[in-house]
């Protein structure tokens, strides 16, 4: 048979002044989803009633549109976005577990890129300070070595000293005693020394110093003199005159040949002259200081008959 549909039955119930009880309508539920776009999901809802057909039991229709909803409420839940979605406990606490891990390996990632960077500017300031390190070395290395160049270089040119002449203004010899009152004969005597001081260097000048000038007899100092310190340019001399003299010096036995009733000798005198002349040269400054020592000694013989005239000490004297 024709299942007529609930139009139909509608349309050719006859009409009766008593209206009969209406029939529940239910409403099915369905998402419709726009395929085409994929960020974001619209829901829509269409009614659709559905009828009860006649004489149905009380319980179909309950059925029925229980299963209506459930269906429409499963279409619906099902219709929606992934993040819209109601998460479940265990979701979420493997969601976290995740977030947790991936926050962990983050810590670790970021500690470990730290380690690098320090391990990376470890490896950048050891060198660093090497190369400083290198550099103070070499060029401490290099200062020492050219000072030691200069100072070799200057060694061989030392300077010289040329003894020129003495002579004596004064030589007496008389009778008297010495701080003890002890009566023995003394001497008094004036004389100058001359000299030639010349700087060899070509490159530095000296500061000249010098040890007193002693004058003995027998091993007597009889007299002493004080050179003058002065500074010598490079390449250049001059001439030095020191004052040698003594007075009323004890002589003891020794002066007992040279006595006389004048006052003076009649009779040469053997002298001996000596002292060292010192020489330093300060080049860079002070960091480099050659010295030079010149010990000089002369044989001189006294003649009264010069007095007052230069004794020549050109072949009288050694140099060392």
């Amino acid at each position: 048979m024709h299942a007529k549909t609930d139009s139909e039955v509608t349309s050719l119930a006859p009409s009766s002044p008593t209206r009969s009880p209406r029939r529940p309508v239910y409403y099915v539920q369905s998402p419709s989803r726009d395929s085409h776009d994929g960020e974001k999901t619209t829901t829509s809802f269409h009614s659709t009633p559905v009828l009860s057909p006649m004489g149905s039991p009380p319980h179909s229709h309950s059925s029925v549109g229980r299963h209506s909803r459930e269906s429409s409420s499963s279409r619906f839940s099902g219709s929606l976005k992934p993040g819209s979605r109601k998460i479940s406990p265990n979701d979420a606490s493997s969601r976290g577990a995740h977030r947790k891990g991936h926050k962990q390996w983050k810590e670790c990632d970021v500690i470990e890129e730290e380690g690098l960077l320090e391990d990376e500017e470890r490896d950048k300031g050891l060198p660093r300070r090497c190369y400083f390190l290198a550099f103070v070395l070499g060029f401490f290395i290099l200062f020492s070595m050219f000072s030691l160049i200069l100072w070799g270089a200057s060694r061989p040119q030392k300077p010289k000293v040329t003894m020129k002449s003495i002579t004596f203004e004064q030589f007496k010899i008389q009778a008297g005693s010495d701080a003890t009152g002890v009566a023995t004969d003394m001497i008094s005597m004036n004389s100058t020394v001359k000299m030639i001081y010349r700087n060899t260097g070509t490159f530095f000048g000296v500061h000249v110093t010098s040890t007193p000038l002693d004058l003995s007899f027998s091993q007597i100092p009889i007299a002493s003199g004080t050179m003058k310190k002065f500074y010598q340019s490079r390449k250049s001399q001059r001439s030095v005159s020191v004052t040698v003299m003594g007075n009323k010096v004890p002589l003891y036995g020794s002066g007992a040949s040279l006595s006389s009733s004048t006052g003076t000798t009649t009779l040469p005198v053997s002298l001996k002259l000596n002292f060292i002349v010192h020489s330093r040269a300060y080049i860079l400054g002070k960091l480099v200081k050659p010295k030079f020592y010149k010990k000089i000694e002369c044989d001189i013989t006294f003649d009264p008959s010069k007095l007052n005239v230069p004794i020549s000490l050109k072949n009288s004297c050694t140099y060392d």
